[in-house]
């Protein structure tokens, strides 16, 4: 069946956010359950961070890979294959006996969730241009916390009825059905044919693409992006565990507030991106708002000691919002100051960032609570540096990235 590319962008975008929310499943609701796999595996706070440091290892390099594939060949293809990978390797980890056989698996699973945050990016700002990018970008980066606020509804039933085990095939099989609904429905608008083309036949150092970094542009997206990803991940990993023995709420009610966490988090990626479009100081200025959010929300973490669920529900909805929020512009920003033809890299370079602070942030976190005993430390290091990003990031100009060196 053909569609005018004019109405089917909007099946590309609803096709993406769904894969992205597939992909992200598992991973972005591992926290709904830490809770299960601590006391059914026996972990410590410090082994629970590693988990998801694990699933976020290889990422750290296949990123960069990911984004030359995606400069290189078609979205439907590196996406698809990187989120059947992850389907797979969370089938696998449902026979998982051990705490090492379940940390194999899922860092093989970091090879094909390396695929799904620039390609699904790449394949909606494809379709996407000027005042409209941001707001499909936002829709589009709504999949992540999407997918996670699903896994919080329907994992911790699974693992508390059931167990941990069948949590992960719930995840794998959740991925696997995102991963055959994007290759079944996507295709490249027919405007971008002929710069495909020309994008295969061009041969680039490997010095020349990096050089990318040496931008003021670049340097600026991938310091927030890194110190809002520590904040976002730690938050996601560890708060239903703070929530639960430090502030004491049951189970169920931490759970629910970490779901309020994620759905006003969808709305935060789609309305800061919105905001974007049409904001006058430029696509940078929502993540400064974000940044100054974060690193007010994490100040005021350590001192959160109510039940009052009207109260803690506000706090976690504004939580959501920013923490989450400020991915949408963010890479609404990346997409539309990098060259069309490196955009896969440049999304691939920036994202490698950010998955430096997945992989060091949790477990990090962790142990400084296994130590001292207490989140408050993790929580006020990472305000700090929110802060330190806030204004060392600072400039009125917008800047763009230097086509000349991706030439």
């Amino acid at each position: 069946m053909n569609f005018p590319n004019k109405n089917y962008r909007w099946v590309i975008l609803a096709v993406a956010t769904f894969a992205q929310a597939s992909a992200c499943f598992f991973v972005q609701g591992f926290g709904a359950i830490a809770l299960n796999v601590q006391s059914e595996m026996g972990l410590s706070n410090w082994q629970i961070g590693t988990l998801v440091s694990a699933a976020q290892l290889i990422p750290l390099f296949g990123l960069l890979i990911a984004g030359e594939l995606l400069d290189r060949y078609s979205e439907r293809f590196v996406v698809g294959v990187g989120t059947v990978i992850v389907g797979v390797s969370l089938c696998c980890a449902a026979l998982a006996n051990s705490y090492t056989e379940l940390l194999m698996i899922l860092v093989l699973l970091g090879f094909g969730y390396s695929t799904a945050q620039p390609g699904g990016s790449k394949s909606v700002s494809n379709w996407f241009q000027g005042s409209q990018l941001g707001f499909a970008m936002g829709i589009r980066q709504a999949g992540l916390p999407l997918g996670g606020a699903m896994a919080a509804l329907l994992l911790p039933f699974f693992a508390s009825q059931y167990s941990v085990h069948t949590a992960f095939l719930v995840g794998g099989l959740v991925a696997l059905f995102g991963a055959i609904l994007f290759v079944l429905l996507y295709k490249k608008p027919e405007i971008s044919q002929g710069i495909e083309r020309k994008k295969i036949n061009l041969k680039l150092a490997a010095v020349s693409r990096l050089s990318m970094v040496t931008e003021p542009a670049m340097r600026k997206i991938m310091v927030s992006g890194a110190s809002l990803t520590a904040s976002q991940y730690a938050i996601s990993v560890f708060l239903v565990l703070y929530l639960y023995t430090s502030v004491g709420l049951d189970r169920s009610t931490a759970t629910m507030m970490f779901f309020v966490v994620l759905g006003a988090g969808i709305v935060g990626r789609v309305v800061l991106a919105a905001w974007s479009d049409h904001c006058e100081s430029g696509r940078y200025y929502p993540v400064m708002t974000c940044l100054g959010a974060v690193a007010a929300i994490l100040m005021l973490l350590p001192f959160l000691n109510t039940k009052n669920l009207l109260m803690l529900s506000v706090f976690m909805a504004f939580t959501g919002f920013f923490a989450y929020g400020w991915y949408g512009p963010w890479v609404a920003y990346i997409a539309e100051t990098a060259p069309a033809d490196r955009k896969g890299f440049a999304l691939g370079m920036a994202m490698t960032a950010n998955q430096l602070s997945v992989v060091l942030i949790p477990p990090i976190i962790g142990l400084s609570r296994d130590s001292l005993g207490t989140y408050a430390y993790g929580w006020g290091t990472l305000a700090i540096v929110s802060v330190i990003v806030l204004f060392t990031t600072f400039n009125r100009k917008q800047g763009k990235l230097d086509k000349r060196m991706c030439n």
